[in-house]
């Protein structure tokens, strides 16, 4: 049996929906869905951007720094820079709470530690300068004071039998030595108007002003140093012929003239200072004297001819005496009458430097207004600890 087919009318969908509206429905859905898809594009753009610059700034945050002494060094190197112009202290303050620098520590009675970078300027001047300190023995301290033990005696031997009873041999002298730690102290001023001027560099000149007060107070000091309220220089000792030297006392040797070397033989003079000193401090000596003395002892010939000065023959190495460095130490007395002109001998076993660590600041901007002063100060001593180590060339006929 057939079955009958019905048509729907002309317009019509067979559920009875008009074609036209059905069009419209769809359309009206694939326009929604396009607003909605392009919605979520945007926004997934957005937060694509957003995610992009987070991670730029973390990376940023970490990357490593290009030297990290600098990254160190530079907290403490505003702060102590905003200290000195404007005495604004809560930066270096804040160093010390948070214990980022060990070098941020605040004295007693005020002021603040050098930052790193001054100190080491000021310590490449006092190393560099013509003093004792270049050829002495440093060595850094935490007290007042610097202890040194001397055995300045043998122990007695002999030789022993078998049948024979040994006799008790001398004891060893030990003698303790103590180098005194003192304050040695600058105190430069500089006008407000020139700290509030930011194209001045204060710390390059205080850094200078400093080392140049220092350099020149210790070099003179470790020569001709009292020992009062400051080092005791070597020349400062008493001072015998060297045939009838005791310890305690420096022993000389005369150049056989008053006032000059001798007229025959000038150079004699120069190798017995050489041999009066132990064997065992002759690899290490060195001559010691003033440019006006250097001038005259340059000039000397042997008796073949030949100078005995050799200057060096690379930058920085020391101009040579008989094979001996020689340091031009202005701080040591001219050619004259019983003057002791020349010192030979070595000086890391015979004269000690003892000096605490730090350089302090402290700034002053009341007591000479308009200028402030800059009070820096670093505690040191020196002091004679071998007395067989060092030999001295006296102008005397004995």
């Amino acid at each position: 049996m057939r079955k009958t087919e019905v048509q729907a009318p002309a317009g019509e969908g067979l559920s009875g929906v008009p074609a036209l509206d059905v069009k419209a429905a769809i359309a009206g859905i694939a326009s929604e869905f396009k607003g909605f898809q392009d919605d979520m594009t945007s926004k997934m753009q957005q937060q694509e951007e957003r995610l992009t610059m987070l991670d730029r700034k973390s990376y940023a945050a970490g990357r490593p720094a290009l030297s990290t002494a600098a990254d160190q060094g530079a907290p403490h190197q505003k702060a102590f820079g905003d200290y000195l112009r404007s005495g604004d202290d809560s930066g270096l303050r804040g160093l010390v709470l948070e214990g980022k620098a060990m070098s941020t520590a605040v004295s007693a009675d005020g002021g603040f530690l050098i930052n790193p970078q001054m100190d080491d300027r000021i310590r490449g001047v006092l190393r560099s300068t013509a003093s004792i300190r270049s050829i002495a023995n440093v060595v850094n301290v935490e007290s007042s004071s610097f202890d040194v033990v001397i055995d300045r005696t043998d122990l007695g031997t002999g030789w022993a039998t078998e049948l024979v009873n040994f006799a008790e041999t001398a004891t060893p002298v030990i003698e303790r030595i103590s180098i005194r730690i003192y304050e040695l102290a600058a105190m430069p001023r500089a006008s407000q108007r020139l700290l509030d001027d930011a194209a001045f560099d204060v710390e390059g000149w205080l850094a200078e002003r400093i080392a140049n007060r220092f350099a020149r107070a210790e070099a003179q000091a470790f020569i001709a140093g009292d020992g009062v309220d400051k080092p005791k220089g070597f020349l400062s000792y008493n001072k015998v012929a060297n045939a009838s030297w005791a310890w305690g006392q420096l022993g000389y040797v005369p150049t056989g003239a008053a006032a000059d070397f001798a007229t025959t033989n000038a150079s004699d003079a120069i190798v017995d200072l050489v041999y009066a000193l132990g064997a065992q401090y002759r690899a290490n000596a060195a001559f010691v004297m003033n440019s006006k003395t250097a001038g005259a002892v340059r000039k000397m010939k042997d008796a073949d001819g030949r100078f005995m000065w050799s200057d060096g023959l690379a930058l920085g190495e020391p101009s040579r005496l008989m094979g001996y460095p020689v340091l031009v130490a202005e701080d040591m007395p001219d050619i004259a009458a019983n003057a002791y002109a020349i010192a030979f001998g070595d000086f890391h076993a015979g004269y000690t430097v003892a000096e605490r660590p730090d350089l302090r600041v402290l700034r002053d901007p009341f007591s000479v207004k308009p200028h402030v002063l800059f009070y820096a100060s670093k505690r040191v001593g020196g002091d004679v600890t071998d007395f067989n180590a060092i030999k001295l060339l006296k102008f005397a006929v004995s």
